[in-house]
C-alpha cells in the first residue's frame, strides 16, 4: 500500500504523556551536558586540562543522547479511508482495511494491539494505558472509522 497524504487521515493519535516526558528529559540532558561542559572547563587546578574541543564533545554527547530519547516522541496511529498506518520508534507500517481485524487493548498491556491476519498483532505504542481517557477516546474514534471503512472485528472473508 502506498503512503497516503496527511489530508486523507481522519484519525491521528500520539502518546501524550510519553511524548511530554521524552521532551522534558531530552531538554534536561542537553542543559545538563552544556552545564557540565562549562563547569568542567572552569574547574581550578585539578591536574586535568580540558580544552574547548572537550567542551564541544560534551555538548555533542548530550545532543546525541537527547536525540535518542526523542525517538519516544515518534509513535503515531493514523486511520482513514485508505487504511491504517502505525509508526512506532523506527518504522511506519501501512495496512489496508482488508488486512486489519480490529484493535484491542489486552488486560495489563502498556499499549494497544492492531489485530492482523493469522493471529498476529502489531503493538500500537501511540495508544498507551497511561494516557487514560485519551487512549479510550482514541480507540472509540478508531472503531468508528473502522466501522465505516473496515471489515469489522471478527468478520471473515
Amino acid at each position: 500500500m502506498t503512503a497516503a497524504t496527511d489530508t486523507q487521515w481522519e484519525l491521528d493519535v500520539r502518546a501524550r504523556k510519553m511524548t511530554l516526558a521524552a521532551q522534558i528529559i531530552a531538554g534536561f540532558l542537553v542543559v545538563g551536558h552544556i552545564g557540565a561542559a562549562v563547569v568542567l572547563r572552569a574547574g581550578g587546578d585539578t591536574g586535568v586540562h580540558l580544552r574547548v574541543a572537550d567542551q564541544i564533545a560534551m555538548v555533542m554527547i548530550g545532543l546525541v543522547v537527547a536525540s535518542g530519547v526523542l525517538l519516544f516522541t515518534r509513535p503515531r496511529l493514523r486511520a482513514g479511508a485508505s487504511g491504517v498506518a502505525v509508526r512506532n520508534m523506527f518504522q511506519e507500517k501501512h495496512f489496508g482495511w482488508d488486512q486489519v481485524h480490529g484493535i484491542s487493548f489486552p488486560h495489563d498491556a502498556p499499549w494497544a494491539h492492531l489485530e492482523l491476519p493469522d493471529d498476529e498483532y502489531l503493538a500500537v505504542v501511540a495508544v498507551q494505558a497511561r494516557d487514560g481517557a485519551g487512549a479510550v477516546d482514541a480507540l472509540e474514534r478508531y472503531r468508528e472509522i473502522e466501522a465505516r471503512y473496515g471489515r469489522g472485528v471478527g468478520t471473515e472473508d
